[in-house]
């Protein structure tokens, strides 16, 4: 447990006199490029607060984008990196191996979907991971398409920017991008055209055909999609598009990759996000929540695939740092030992109860959606299905006004995105949710 009191608290306006300082040294030495959710310097963090350096206790929403789902600091977490930091810190594993790589791998193959053999690869971000599972499809499968779906994120890097959907701000002005990567409609029932009973009726199939007719489905190496996409605003497509996918993929030798970096490791109420309709995807990527906040991604997928690459063919400097690693097992432990994923599932009854709360009392909410500790809101013009970006604003500034730290999503600018640590307590997790509802009350709409 953290001994950071789990209360809001609010010393001064945010930013404060001292985050406000250390702001100006920020935009003065670090590039204007990078964005910020909230004008505050965290100094210590721990459960569902964040303390800033001004005193501010803040309710954190956002887990640094799913990352700490195990909470800041975890104990298990803190206790290996001690001990690994003491033993050594860097050796490579493609030069001197050791034990920590093969016990995450391990841990890896045994919880991520399936009962089949499985073979992993650790290296550092999502978007690495993303970039490996590709190179891995494609040589697999001597294939090159890659299919992508609207609204999907899976990268800043060139590659995994050109199978993200967004331009703005991923992709403006940085092409030209990777060639044969080929985009398909989205289930996103709220925006199909005729609706979510049309979306169930149609997605699928109408997906299926533009494959077949415009790239050819013995062309297509791999086929990558977010069970529930993330940045393009927590979409949660119809039953049956996922399991429909993944069968279309194994009747044509087509790798399907479930790209689980946001939605895994207990973040929805289950382990991973394909497990909710029995999805095993042949590779599968993860990172974020893997590790407790440091740095580590991976690859894991079907032995034969995974062996299917030439020798050195894989790897990285810096991946599956034994740092990383140490913290990996101590964040796969936590999530086991404090059952974080009926965790989750007990807070998204709470989440989705106040959601739909609001929903029912403000028109500016078209839809509420996602699963377990991962669920969104989105805002519009009421009576309408026009994208309401200036109320996400207002809300946003409303809340952290008031301590609590919101995430924004969506292609369209409109999603707040709850994302709330595993460990936060109740009392905690209720609050932030009447903070919103306040936020959304107080909109001149």
């Amino acid at each position: 447990m953290t001994s950071i009191p789990q209360i809001r608290k609010i010393v001064t306006p945010i930013p404060g006199p001292k985050s406000q300082e250390i702001l100006k040294r920020r935009s003065e030495a670090v590039s204007a490029g990078l964005g910020m959710a909230i004008p505050m310097v965290v100094e210590k963090a721990g459960g569902g607060i964040l303390v800033d350096v001004d005193g501010n206790s803040v309710i954190d929403m956002g887990a640094g984008i799913a990352v700490v789902s195990v909470g800041n600091s975890a104990p298990r977490v803190v206790a290996n990196v001690k001990q690994q930091v003491e033993s050594f810190t860097h050796t490579c594993f493609m030069v001197a191996p050791y034990l920590g790589y093969i016990e995450v791998a391990e841990a890896l193959n045994r919880l991520t979907p399936g009962t089949h053999k499985k073979k992993s690869v650790l290296l550092n971000t999502g978007a690495e991971a993303l970039e490996n599972a590709v190179k891995i499809a494609r040589s697999y499968t001597k294939r090159q398409a890659i299919v992508v779906f609207e609204h999907g994120y899976h990268g800043r890097t060139n590659l995994t920017m050109a199978m993200t959907a967004k331009n703005m701000p991923y992709k403006e002005s940085f092409g030209p991008f990777a060639p044969e990567v080929y985009r398909m409609p989205m289930a996103y029932p709220l925006r199909w055209p005729g609706g979510a009973d049309a979306c169930q009726e149609e997605a699928l199939d109408f997906v299926i055909h533009k494959m077949e007719k415009e790239i050819g489905a013995k062309n297509i190496a791999a086929i990558v999609i977010e069970p529930i996409q993330g940045e393009g605003g927590f979409i949660v497509p119809p039953r049956g598009f996922l399991p429909g996918l993944s069968k279309f993929a194994t009747e044509n030798g087509i790798i399907f990759v479930a790209d689980e970096v946001q939605t895994g490791f207990a973040r929805t109420g289950q382990m991973f996000a394909c497990n909710d309709e029995g999805v095993v995807p042949d590779l599968i990527t993860t990172a974020k929540g893997i590790a407790g906040g440091l740095p580590l991604a991976a690859v894991t997928g079907r032995a034969e695939i995974m062996d299917s690459i030439h020798a050195s063919g894989l790897g990285g400097t810096f991946g599956g740092s034994p740092v990383a690693c140490a913290a990996a097992l101590g964040a796969i432990a936590t999530i086991e030992e404090e059952d974080l994923s009926a965790r989750a599932l007990e807070m998204g009854v709470i989440i989705s109860k106040a959601l739909h709360a609001m929903k029912d009392k403000y028109p500016v909410i078209a839809e509420v959606r996602g699963r377990g500790a991962m669920q969104a809101i989105e805002f519009v013009m009421p009576g309408t299905l026009e994208p309401n970006p200036a109320a996400l604003s207002a809300i946003v500034k409303y809340c952290q006004e008031q301590g609590v730290l919101i995430l924004t999503a969506g292609t369209y600018s409109n999603v707040i995105r709850l994302l709330p640590p595993l460990v936060m307590p109740e009392n905690l997790l209720r609050e932030a949710l009447e903070i919103l509802d306040q936020a959304i009350g107080s909109l001149a709409v």
